[in-house]
């Protein structure tokens, strides 16, 4: 009978098989994430005031007609979504990463005021020396999310308890609020720097070329490489400071190095199509609905639908107001304040 028993009993999987079992399902999920990603980028060569079809934009990839006007559309198409995939993919693993470092589920890169130091470093190069290229909006740009990270987390430090979550929360909503004071005050003092900044203060994809792409990829790539390594460190951030000190982690040393990445991936975003809201915001949450709480998934998976959501957001403005078209920047805030609040709402996204 124990024999009987024995053989009717079912057989339990080794934790080493549902390992790879989960690991396969991510993986699986993760394609299914590049596959919405590449659909997304079809259809942002093909939907606009003019549409074309999917065989005239494999024609004009693979051989280029200059005398066909359909041609010429999906040309100029094509670095306006080179800009979405890059500003996309840096804002979404840059929202991921700072909501790990500051262990606080409203972290991003608008929040924290990092969006804000760029933007017045901008405006300051555009008023002082008339810059007017992202080439030139670059360096400032840099400058400005770097100085604005330090201060926030220099600021939250004060005090007994450290850098706690809400700390930070509290010291980039002071900060952002008192930069944009500090930035309309630069623009209210001079028409010229006004005309110039309004149009890229919106956010957008649009008259966005090669030269542009070209100033800032090397900086979001090097970003985006430093920032997706950092997966496991955040994994052991996200426990605590005490037990990431206990695993063996150098915390200030961890978050120094993520910083870094985040400043990059800000900084050549916001100088590319500037301060756009929401992608690192909701993205992350998204993400965790779907891989869970771990670090080396959410960062990648963020990469690959923050585009998603910012062309997806720069479609349908090309389409919502015809002939004209709604700025991406405004569009995200629309699509993305909903969706946020309905995050909000669901039990246990409140918490990382």
């Amino acid at each position: 009978m124990a024999v009987q028993a024995s053989a009717l009993r079912p057989a339990r999987a080794s934790p080493d098989s549902l390992h790879r079992s989960a690991r396969a399902r991510t993986l699986a999920k993760l394609f299914l994430a590049a596959l919405v990603l590449a659909l997304f980028c079809l259809a942002s060569l093909t939907i606009g005031a003019r549409s074309v079809s999917v065989p005239t934009v494999l024609d004009a990839v693979t051989s280029f007609d200059p005398a066909d006007g359909d041609h010429a559309v999906v040309l100029s198409r094509v670095p306006r979504t080179v800009v979405g995939l890059l500003v996309g993919a840096a804002l979404a693993t840059a929202g991921a990463a700072l909501q790990g470092i500051a262990r606080n589920p409203l972290a991003d890169p608008g929040i924290l005021g990092i969006n804000a130091g760029a933007s017045l470093a901008v405006v300051v190069g555009i008023y002082l020396f008339g810059l007017g290229s992202a080439a030139g909006y670059l360096w400032f740009a840099f400058a400005g999310a770097g100085a604005a990270a330090v201060a926030v987390y220099a600021v939250a430090s004060l005090g007994r308890d450290g850098a706690t979550p809400v700390k930070l929360a509290l010291a980039g909503a002071a900060l952002a609020a008192g930069l944009a004071s500090l930035t309309n005050a630069v623009l209210v003092s001079s028409q010229e720097t006004l005309d110039a900044f309004r149009f890229w203060q919106v956010g957008t994809l649009a008259g966005r070329g090669w030269d542009v792409i070209g100033a800032v990829a090397p900086f979001l790539v090097a970003g985006l490489a430093l920032t997706l390594a950092t997966g496991r460190v955040l994994n052991s951030l996200a426990l605590g400071d005490d037990v990431a000190r206990g695993l063996g982690q150098n915390v200030p040393l961890a978050r120094a190095v993520t910083a870094v990445g985040v400043v990059l991936l800000c900084g050549a975003a916001v100088a590319a199509a500037g301060p756009i809201a929401f992608v690192g915001l909701i993205i992350p949450h998204l993400v965790r609905i779907v891989v869970g709480s771990d670090y080396r998934w959410i960062l990648p998976f963020s990469a690959l639908l923050g585009p998603v959501l910012l062309l997806g957001a720069d479609i349908v403005g090309r389409v919502i107001l015809p002939p004209g078209e709604v700025q991406v920047g405004i569009m995200t805030a629309v699509l993305g304040a909903p969706v946020f609040v309905w995050l909000v709402r669901r039990r246990g996204m409140a918490q990382l």
